[in-house]
Parts: C-alpha cells; sequence; structure tokens
C-alpha cells in the first residue's frame, strides 16, 4: 500500500516553522503497514491543495493520501473543502472515529472538521495537525485502513475511469 503524506500550513510551507506533522503522519503510515511514496507541505490555499491531493491520487496512484494541517475553525482552515472537491465519495465513519478517539485527549474534539473520503481507488483521509493527536486519533483507525484500502483495489479493478 503506497502512501503520500501532506502536510497543509502556509507558515510550514514557507519555512517558517518546522513540520512536525508530517514526519508523525509518516510514522503512522509506516506502523500500518505502507510504503510511504513521498511528502509534500502546501499552503492554506484551496486549488494548491485539491492539485496535489488529485496528483497523489491519479497520476502517482497511491492507496492512501494523508493530510494533516488545516482542519480547524480559521478562516484559512480549508483542507475539509479542498477534500470534498476533490472524492467521489465521502467515509463518514472514518472522521467521526478520528474525532471521538481525540475527545478523551482535548476538550475541544469536536473543533475538528477533517473529513475522509475515496478518490477512485484512493482513501484520502484528513487528520488533526497536532502531531500528538495524529497518534491518538490514529490508534482508533489503524487497523481498518489497510482493509479499506484492500476493498478498493479489490473494487476497483474493472474500473477504466482514469482514477
Amino acid at each position: 500500500m503506497r502512501a503520500a503524506i501532506i502536510t497543509i500550513s502556509t507558515s510550514r510551507s514557507e519555512g517558517r516553522e518546522d513540520d512536525a506533522g508530517g514526519p508523525a503522519l509518516a510514522d503512522f503510515a509506516r506502523e500500518i503497514g505502507a510504503e510511504v511514496a513521498g511528502s509534500e507541505i502546501v499552503p492554506d490555499e484551496q486549488s494548491k491543495i485539491e492539485w496535489v491531493l488529485r496528483h497523489w491520487a491519479d497520476t502517482e496512484r497511491c492507496a492512501l493520501v494523508l493530510t494533516t494541517g488545516g482542519t480547524g475553525f480559521a478562516p484559512d482552515d480549508v483542507t475539509p473543502e479542498a477534500t470534498r472537491a476533490v472524492i467521489d465519495r465521502e467515509a463518514p465513519g472514518i472522521a467521526e472515529a478520528l474525532r471521538a478517539a481525540s475527545r478523551e485527549h482535548t476538550k475541544n474534539w469536536m473543533l475538528s472538521r477533517g473529513i475522509a473520503g475515496i478518490r477512485g481507488r484512493t482513501l484520502i483521509i484528513n487528520f488533526p495537525g497536532n502531531p500528538k493527536s495524529i497518534g491518538e486519533a490514529g490508534e482508533a483507525i489503524g487497523e481498518a485502513i489497510p482493509h479499506a484500502v484492500a476493498l478498493l483495489g479489490d473494487h476497483a479493478a474493472g474500473r477504466h475511469d482514469g482514477h
């Protein structure tokens, strides 16, 4: 299972802050058996986020695209909107599980707006931006992700729609 790791942060894309979320998410991906095919840092701009999600799903053909950052309430937190614009179908249970797992660790768990969805054969999941939260929330979905990716591969094999 090939995975791409996308950090969404204007300050990190400009080099003003170190990216701790991307490496934490890459560690999570490897823990669930994924091969990290690549990682990128993009600014909080919806069109750029959409482009990078399409690139890793369609061109690089990653089975899994994991994002970190841009899921809160700030005006430039547009990761969920960008993700929704590129997916074919939502996978609400994954996002619900991430939020539920965060509940015991932060009183602001319900402020995460991350979503998960399917684009062709690719599963895209928005994780929180906090590196500690990635591990805490990831525990809730770690076992399900390889199964979900396997299902997408099995059922999408006959598709000829470019995804």
